[in-house]
């Protein structure tokens, strides 16, 4: 059996322990990219694709925790209304384009239609056959523009989709993760598989190619997620002044606990 880099056997989960200490050290390094990305005005956007229950929401948790949301900007589109559907299809998702200085996570993206839209039928073959040739040059149109285009795709093997799907019936804070296509999605599992590899096969290509996520073990995922991400965008530590907190002025003191007496304050059970 073979050995990861931190030591632990392939096929082992990562210790809790090992995985806080690790994924701390990497969401310090994103506070790094984050400072670089504003200083410098990259735009950067992220894809998270793959197999429902492949842990993409847990992964994008993972890397945004720590940064600030004005820079690390995450997208999660519903499904598209009627107006939207009349409109060019990229359109809804070029609107969260990044601007200087801007990260943009897409938990799905335009690749809906290569992967859910197909499967189930909500696009016609056309459209997909059209969407597999134009994809790829879409997406040179962004790269030449000037965007750092990042796609992920997560892969979880049948019997672990399997295992997350049984934890989600049960649990009822997990419940909500249960969407009315993920159901479909257990018994097409060959179908999601084929379009899939005609995804890859269409759209990975040099100048945005796919870089595919094991992620049986959910925390071994994360941590080689943001590793590969900062290698991906070149960055450096920004220099920052020094901080001194100023002291606290007492020009116009008065009792600032007492004035709030009368309001009306949340019961204090814990």
């Amino acid at each position: 059996m073979s050995k990861h880099h931190n030591g632990e056997e392939e096929g082992q989960k990562v210790k809790r322990k090992k995985y806080e200490k690790e994924l701390r050290r990497l969401q310090a390094e994103l506070c790094k990219l984050q400072e670089w990305v504003k200083q410098e005005g990259l735009r950067v956007i992220i894809i998270f694709e793959g197999r429902d229950g492949a842990g993409k929401g847990g992964t994008i948790r993972a890397i945004t925790e720590r940064v600030s949301p004005r820079v690390f900007r995450v997208v999660a589109l519903p499904a598209p209304s009627d107006r939207e559907k009349s409109q060019m299809y990229m359109q809804r998702y070029m609107q969260h384009f990044p601007a200087a200085g801007e990260v943009v996570i897409f938990d799905r993206s335009w690749y809906n239609r290569a992967g859910v839209e197909h499967v189930m039928g909500f696009c016609s073959e056309k459209q997909h056959k059209q969407f597999l040739e134009l994809c790829p040059i879409t997406e040179g149109f962004m790269v030449n523009a000037g965007i750092k285009l990042i796609k992920f795709w997560l892969e979880v093997s049948d019997e672990e989709q399997q295992r997350r799907f049984a934890a989600r019936i049960k649990d009822p804070l997990r419940q909500w993760k249960l969407s009315p296509m993920d159901l479909p999605s257990r018994s097409k599992w060959y179908e999601y598989s084929r379009a899939r590899d005609l995804m890859l096969k269409h759209t990975d290509t040099k100048h945005a190619p796919w870089h595919i996520l094991r992620s049986n073990d959910k925390k071994r995922a994360r941590l080689n997620a943001i590793t590969h991400l900062l290698s991906l965008i070149p960055y450096k530590k920004v220099k920052r002044d020094k901080i001194q907190l100023p002291d606290r002025s007492k020009k116009g003191a008065y009792d600032d606990q007492a004035s709030l007496k009368g309001r009306t304050s949340v019961p204090e059970v814990y």
